[in-house]
């Protein structure tokens, strides 16, 4: 079969690999679309990622063969796939499963191939099964949202005014279930018109250019002087986060849910007065995707809008190269098998 292998030296190449087989404790999925994601490009630019190893984790794809598992999902049953967890360690017990530290496999960003591939191998527990009406593109996507959501939970609000800083697929998904959640206003600040065009059709109240408007000053107007209750930081950019502490409301919540190198507070004595929550957001739960995949089937959530680049698996070194490195593409989807 075919896939995109990192090589060192070399990044991602196609190559011709075996097909792999579900063997005694799996299963396997015949996959039908792929998205790129920023943690993709993150990894493969680290130069820590092991030689041989398969990304892609926003997958979509159709239970192929279900080997010796009868109490798996049947065949020809639509899935998108997330991480393993044990529900009994620490942290499964607290309510993250996600970070679960006994039992946790994945594909793509763990111990499994990704979905840069036409078949891959996946744990009976992994699987989602996608609701009817929602398409292989779009159920792809669900991750993305998920992450979103997650981020959004982090901050343990409910609702109020909130800002989102960074129109990545992350950040546009942010603003649409922020919108879904009955937050208000929500405002995106992202420097590319094409994405904050995307984020007022998704149901941003207000947008902003950074670079070019005083985000404090309209803040301010859009808040009645409060600040704002809610803050996510999807930029990967790490002055923002000095910024979004000017910018919150007294008591008000920021996660981070982009990851970036150093950071640095020029006044911190000056959060004493405010007492914003600082917290951080990583993955996502089987929960949040299901929750997004209702919403898709529900038609609150169509994500395809976002995807700028739908290409075949074979491009996908190429449009490594001349557009996500460069940062040209908002969100690149592979198209490896059939779509439904």
């Amino acid at each position: 079969m075919k896939a995109a292998v990192y090589r060192k030296g070399k990044g991602l190449v196609i190559e011709e690999i075996p097909m792999p087989e579900a063997g005694v404790d799996g299963v396997l999925v015949k996959v039908s679309d792929t998205g790129f994601c920023g943690s993709d490009h993150s990894l493969i630019e680290s130069g820590l990622l092991p030689d041989g190893l398969i990304l892609g984790h926003e997958t979509s794809g159709v239970v192929f063969d279900r080997g010796r598992q009868k109490n798996a999902l049947p065949e020809g049953t639509q899935v998108i796939l997330r991480p393993t967890f044990c529900g009994h360690c620490r942290e499964c017990r607290r309510g993250k499963p996600h970070l679960c530290g006994e039992k946790r496999h994945s594909i793509g960003v763990g111990d499994l191939p990704g979905g840069f591939a036409e078949f891959l191998k996946a744990f009976p527990p992994m699987l989602i099964p996608i609701p009817p009406g929602v398409g292989s593109r779009n159920a792809a996507l669900a991750e993305a949202f998920a992450s979103a959501l997650h981020g959004i939970r982090c901050t343990e609000n409910e609702g109020g005014s909130a800002l989102v800083m960074g129109g990545g697929p992350i950040g546009l998904a942010a603003v649409r279930i922020l919108k879904i959640l009955k937050f208000h206003p929500v405002v995106l600040s992202e420097p590319v018109g094409e994405k904050r065009e995307l984020g007022k059709r998704w149901g941003a109240d207000f947008v902003i250019d950074p670079l070019k408007e005083d985000i404090s000053r309209e803040g301010r107007e859009w808040t009645g002087g409060i600040g704002f209750e809610t803050i996510l930081e999807c930029s990967g950019v790490s002055r923002n986060v000095p910024a979004a502490y000017s910018l919150a409301a007294k008591g008000g919540a920021i996660c981070i849910v982009s990851m970036f190198k150093g950071l640095a507070l020029d006044h911190p004595m000056a959060l004493n007065f405010k007492e914003p929550r600082l917290t951080w957001s990583y993955s996502n739960t089987h929960e949040e995707n299901i929750q997004c995949l209702a919403w898709m089937a529900e038609g609150k959530i169509d994500g395809r809008d976002m995807i700028t680049d739908l290409i075949a698996l074979e491009e996908l070194p190429r449009v490594y190269r001349e557009k996500i490195h460069a940062g040209k593409a908002t969100k690149v989807m592979l198209k490896i098998g059939e779509e439904f």
